[in-house]
């Protein structure tokens, strides 16, 4: 199951003001999202977020097609409260008060991903010969 990363650019010094914001935030209303057809798109499996100095990032774990969580997250009330309280932080601004300006965002912060390793892609061992 695939992760993706987001990333924010903060300014630097107000890591425990940003970690305060991200404790008090509202999770989704449900893991599962759809596509704009209503069918069934993915899960998110879990979230992770990270931050020094000038950049954070957030870890999304989850299944599916991508694009669909940001329209996912575009439409939760928590997630533009914790974009409110964190505009104050943010080193440049960006147009996330809208559904297509987060979804927007959202598309244009995802990360170049490298590598994702689990266990499903771990090699498995020769069998041994007796």
């Amino acid at each position: 199951m695939p992760y993706a990363a987001i990333t924010y650019r903060v300014k630097p010094g107000f890591e425990d003001e940003i970690a305060a914001i991200f404790a008090g935030f509202q999770r989704v209303d449900t893991p599962d999202y759809a596509a704009p057809d209503g069918e069934s798109a993915g899960r998110l499996l879990g979230t992770g977020v990270f931050v020094k100095d000038d950049v954070l990032v957030r870890v999304i774990h989850y299944e599916g097609d991508f694009a669909a969580v940001g329209r996912h997250m575009a439409a939760q009330r928590g997630v533009h409260v914790l974009e409110e309280k964190l505009a104050p932080y943010l080193a440049e601004q960006r147009e996330t008060v809208s559904d297509e300006g987060f979804a927007s965002y959202f598309r244009n912060a995802l990360m170049r991903s490298v590598s994702q390793l689990t266990v499903d892609t771990h090699p498995t061992q020769a069998p041994t010969q007796a």
